[in-house]
């Protein structure tokens, strides 16, 4: 591929050459959206639901999951944040900094899955302050490598998840109906993602210089406050609450799964070639 032409160029000419579109949400969620995409593309625009994932059985893998547990299960129902940017975000030290200090200043408990920076062959580059896991030891867990999001999600006490907005993480949340932070992250889509939900009021975007992406720990700080426990953030619980009726609906997900199945048979075989 040539580098000086944008992901966005390419997308559209993958769908200039394809016969149909299928796309990874449902209309009871973006019903608009999907209407206007079938009069700009002139093509059937097919979505195959949102595809919310099924909570795994325990395995013997889930030593770590235990030790989460137990310390979830020893705080107030929603009153946890949980923070995860993904494997791709790459923030600078400062910026990183910046989050640290407002998570702290939050004053809220808080489960962050951090993943250090590589700085060479088998070196990583922890990313975090100095002595900011022992500072906040008493309520925060700071976690490295993988952890089992979807379990953490799903527990009652986790109100809340600052996220980098990538669309698989979105949905892992609302399925469990829980408020959002909103710091987007490396990939195009993920800025759209944080101003359409943002749209919903499901959550909030934390502030950001327009020119350098910079932002405060105060910033930081507020936006999570706000969204988890502030008054006016009610209205953000609430309709995150709701969204559990779409993306944490089973059945609607399989009914669109066999729509997709029945449109997939219908259509004629030589139209399946993009």
């Amino acid at each position: 591929m040539d580098d000086d032409v944008s992901d966005f160029h390419w997308i559209g000419r993958l769908i200039q050459g394809c016969q149909f579109v299928i796309m990874r949400t449902c209309f009871e969620f973006e019903r608009d959206a999907i209407k206007l995409l079938i009069k700009l593309y002139q093509k059937p625009v097919v979505p195959v639901g949102l595809l919310p994932p099924l909570l795994a059985l325990p395995s013997n893998e889930d030593n770590k999951w235990e030790d989460i547990k137990s310390w979830l299960d020893s705080k107030r129902e929603k009153s946890v944040l949980y923070i995860a940017l993904g494997s791709e975000v790459n923030i600078s030290e400062e910026s990183m900094h910046q989050l640290a200090f407002g998570i702290e200043k939050s004053n809220l408990p808080f489960i962050w899955m951090v993943r250090n920076r590589p700085v060479g062959e088998g070196q990583m580059n922890d990313i975090i302050p100095p002595g900011y896991e022992k500072r906040v030891s008493k309520r925060g867990l700071v976690l490295r490598d993988w952890v089992p999001q979807l379990r953490i999600l799903a527990h009652s006490s986790v109100g809340g998840f600052l996220t980098h907005c990538g669309w698989s993480s979105i949905i892992e949340a609302l399925k469990y109906g829980r408020a959002l932070i909103f710091f987007s992250g490396a990939s195009s889509d993920q800025g759209l993602i944080a101003r359409l939900l943002h749209g919903k009021k499901v959550g909030l975007e934390i502030e950001r210089n327009e020119v350098d992406g910079s932002f405060t720990s105060d910033l930081v700080a507020a936006t999570i406050r706000r969204v988890m426990v502030e008054p006016e953030g009610v209205v953000f619980r609430a309709n995150a609450q709701a969204m559990r009726e779409v993306f944490g609906n089973e059945e609607l997900s399989n009914n669109y799964l066999n729509e997709f199945t029945r449109f997939i048979e219908e259509f004629s075989p030589s139209a399946c070639h993009c």
